[in-house]
């Protein structure tokens, strides 16, 4: 989902419905987004947001978890239509792994190179299984 008028209207809605769910079940969203995957060799979950997500798949898929870091500065981000909203932007959905300290790999993407070096970070990893 962009960051659309329609999207930003209810933005903080959608967050507080799914901290309700996963406070009765942490990795309830985790569990779905791996529903129709077990076909696949190998899984990319984009958009992990909390320390309890790594943790769920960590625990339920053990050592062939790899998780990679991209990130961009604040800077570029504003240059890209980000507008911090607080009360929103400061949530655990937002920033809840800034600051995660035990991944695997970490890209920068604030331009095409660190985009190409992204890219090439995650074939490599996916090209060993």
């Amino acid at each position: 989902m962009s960051d659309s008028p329609y999207k930003e209207t209810y933005r903080l809605d959608m967050i507080k419905w799914s901290d309700e769910i996963r406070a009765k079940n942490p990795g309830y969203f985790c569990k779905a987004a791996c529903d129709n995957a077990f076909k696949k060799i190998v899984w990319i979950v984009s958009d992990v947001r909390r320390k309890s997500d790594i943790k769920w798949f960590k625990e339920t898929y053990g050592s062939i978890v790899r998780t990679i870091r991209i990130s961009a500065t604040d800077d570029v981000r504003r240059q890209r239509g980000l507008v911090f909203k607080t009360g929103v932007d400061d949530e655990e959905s937002e920033c809840g792994l800034d600051d995660y300290k035990e991944w695997d790999h970490q890209v920068s993407n604030n331009n095409e190179d660190d985009c190409q070096i992204a890219i090439n970070t995650i074939i490599s990893i996916v090209e060993k299984f």
